[in-house]
């Protein structure tokens, strides 16, 4: 069904961007900063103990940038670009975290010169670099975790180690001279299973006692991670459930007295706050007998939307237009095969959509601009408006 504005955003903001988004040429993103900043405020709010490292790579523009440290948001860095970026705000290197395991030892030592002093590894290799390229740094070692088939947009193969590696990196790094500082785990971005937090805290407690108790080496931190969703087709928890029941594993591993907690929020921080503006270029069959549309529009895969990759985030997609509904497929306008956004769930949309009409991509702030492509036939990157 057609989305309720209701249900994603207070009408009078929406109606706001779409009066914005008047007279622009699509596609471009509006991304309303109001929002942002109650969304930083909200976690924040629920996680009164714990301290949050922006992830850049959501959506890197300065006006984020900007209104999240004057907030008081730390970062979370996955190149010298976006450290540049960052530091060019006038954030300060102690509020930054070189959170990419899989980094150049150059790059490395960029960040150390620049004054960051945390870092994220999960390898031998990688840990011998940070070593030798950012001595005395803090280290944090990241764990592979379980959650995969609840979560939207897995993140567990490709990061993280085995808790019997990460105890024996937390070591070597005391023998490197670097500090083992805590451990850290990704449940999966857009994850909707809570409990999958519990298994991965009770990962990180044992660590914990068993470095302290065997090798005299008290680790200060627990890195949570990012995880916590946006408002998407596939709706989830309040982010007070999420809080509540992850507070609750804390302090049952933990007791009261908490190491400290990071988070590293990004689709849920800014995710919300962006609507995606697209027009429709075509609508066809594919025969005389066909029982849906393929409707072709101005943004895709490679404008954008890479994370309807596999349908794995489904946009809510809304239309002023009204009528009876008919499933569509939804793709879009390169000349590449694999620029469809949805085949195998289609959306129902009204038979009175006509080539020209826009269609609003809800909850779209995140990961679209930071992913757009650049020149691909000739495209350029999806435009953003901040206000």
């Amino acid at each position: 069904m057609i989305p309720n504005v209701e249900d994603y955003y207070d009408p009078g903001r929406f109606e706001r961007m779409r009066q914005f988004a008047q007279g622009k040429e699509t596609p471009f993103l509006v991304v309303d900063t109001a929002i942002v900043g109650d969304q930083y405020d909200e976690l924040t709010h629920a996680f009164p103990f714990a301290k949050v490292y922006y992830a850049v790579k959501a959506n890197p523009a300065p006006e984020m940038i900007d209104l999240l440290a004057a907030r008081g948001s730390n970062f979370d860095i996955a190149s010298i670009y976006e450290l540049d970026r960052v530091l060019s705000r006038g954030v300060d290197a102690s509020r930054v975290s070189y959170g990419n395991t899989i980094k150049k030892s150059q790059d490395i030592r960029y960040f150390f010169e620049r004054g960051v002093r945390l870092y994220a590894t999960d390898s031998e290799a990688d840990l011998r670099n940070i070593a030798k390229a950012a001595p005395g740094s803090r280290i944090y070692v990241r764990l592979l975790t379980e959650g995969t088939q609840t979560a939207d947009w897995p993140l567990s193969r490709k990061f993280g180690c085995q808790p019997d590696m990460a105890l024996d990196l937390l070591i070597l790094a005391r023998d490197l001279g670097l500090v083992p500082y805590g451990l850290s785990f990704h449940v999966g971005s857009q994850q909707r299973d809570i409990g999958v937090w519990d298994a991965a805290i009770a990962k990180v407690k044992v660590i914990f006692e068993r470095l302290q108790e065997e090798d005299g080496i008290d680790l200060k931190m627990i890195n949570l991670g990012g995880g916590f969703p946006a408002n998407y087709v596939n709706r989830t928890h309040e982010l007070s459930t999420y809080a509540e029941e992850i507070t609750r594993f804390l302090h049952e591993d933990f007791g009261e007295e908490l190491p400290e907690i990071i988070l590293e929020p990004g689709r849920s921080m800014v995710g919300n706050a962006g609507v995606l503006v697209s027009e429709i270029v075509l609508i066809s069959r594919k025969s005389r007998t066909s029982l849906h549309r393929w409707i072709y529009l101005d943004v895709g895969k490679f404008s954008g939307l890479i994370e309807t990759l596999g349908e794995s985030i489904k946009y809510p997609v809304y239309t002023d237009k009204q009528g009876e509904l008919e499933e569509a497929i939804l793709a879009g306008p390169t000349c590449d095969s694999a620029d469809v956004m949805y085949e195998d769930y289609r959306y129902p949309l009204p038979l009175t959509l006509a080539i020209g009409d826009r269609l609003y991509w809800f909850s779209t702030g995140a990961y679209t601009t930071s992913y757009s492509a650049i020149e691909f036939n000739g495209f350029p990157p999806l435009k953003a408006y901040y206000i």
